[in-house]
């Protein structure tokens, strides 16, 4: 059982798609060890800690693309309301699909140690996007990568593909699309690394803000909770998130916006890229940032309005809270 001053069973809300009951059990293992319960998915079944999958709007709208339906808080919306009503005590979410701000009275309590950052490019056609033949179709529902692939390849198509890893990887070898690109990091705990046709460096294709990393979010209110939860949580991580989100907060950017950012520890201090592009990737504005780590966040929020000061208007038309693929 979990200890006295916990919740027991101690509830994990999760989406419920393969790669987010993976990312839900890691964070049970790990909240397993840090509390003293051992395995609690081991064969003797949940020990104290049980994993709760809650479909989400987003899981359910398949038919086009998230930034047509309301952006990403479709994906969260219906686990923040497990939080608020009590039917869960943590979520755990790809830090990816976390809105710019959250909803108050929540908060991201840590993050496991984050995985590979980077896309990978897959298809039965080609070695690489480089590779690919002109006219090419390329499918993705993320604009982030739609607007670097048009930037590296402008003579292909991007077209809409949507569903979850299993779901896309399976259209790639039906044939409707020439290929697509999946972070390397789904793909790794999902057992799935070997599908991965080419991985592409961050140097070429930018990660979404968080990418690879696993946020676990509970209510601010549960301090014992909040407690157990900073036990597990990874601070390198953390602190690029910090930096990466705060980016991603001066740009107020959303699932229409095509925003780029990565951050890493380098020497003890934290270096910092970001991008802000338009959806057929021929106007982009950078901005790069280095530091002490205590200022993570002051550094990603000074990048954000460099990039702001450059952007034309058409750059950001949507300028409303909700995250960025």
């Amino acid at each position: 059982m979990t200890p006295h001053n916990l919740p027991s069973p101690l509830v994990i809300g999760t989406r419920g798609s393969p790669l987010a009951l993976a990312q839900a059990r890691e964070v049970a293992r790990a909240l397993g060890n840090v509390l003293g319960i051992g395995d609690p998915l081991g064969e003797n079944g949940p020990d104290g800690i049980v994993i709760d999958a809650i479909r989400t709007t987003g899981d359910i709208i398949q038919d086009r693309a998230l930034s047509e339906a309301g952006g990403k808080g479709l994906f969260t919306k219906e686990l923040d309301a497990a939080l608020f009503e009590g039917r869960a005590h943590v979520t755990v979410h790809s830090a990816k699909d976390l809105p710019t701000d959250l909803p108050d009275g929540l908060v991201i309590a840590g993050c496991l140690p984050r995985e590979d950052v980077r896309d990978a490019f897959i298809s039965v056609k080609a070695a690489s996007l480089t590779a690919l033949p002109p006219g090419a179709v390329v499918g993705t529902a993320s604009l982030r990568r739609q607007a670097q692939v048009l930037r590296l390849r402008p003579d292909v198509r991007v077209t809409l593909l949507r569903g979850n890893v299993g779901t896309r990887l399976q259209r790639i070898h039906e044939g409707a699309v020439d290929a697509t690109l999946l972070a390397v990091a789904g793909l790794n705990r999902l057992g799935l690394a070997d599908r991965a046709t080419a991985v592409i460096p961050v140097e070429t294709m930018l990660p979404a803000i968080g990418q690879g990393a696993i946020a676990i979010v509970v209510r601010e209110q549960d301090i014992a909770i909040r407690e157990a939860v900073t036990r597990l949580a990874d601070a390198p991580t953390g602190i690029a998130l910090e930096a990466e989100r705060a980016f991603l907060r001066v740009l107020d950017g959303s699932c229409r916006t095509p925003i780029a950012g990565y951050a890493r520890i380098v020497g003890g201090g934290i270096h910092f890229n970001g991008l802000l592009l338009s959806e057929d990737g021929r106007e982009v504005v950078a901005a790069e940032r280095s530091g002490a780590v205590a200022d993570a966040r002051a550094l990603g929020e000074d990048a954000g309005r460099e990039v702001l000061a450059h952007a034309s208007p058409a750059l950001l038309p949507h300028r409303k809270g909700g995250g960025t693929w």
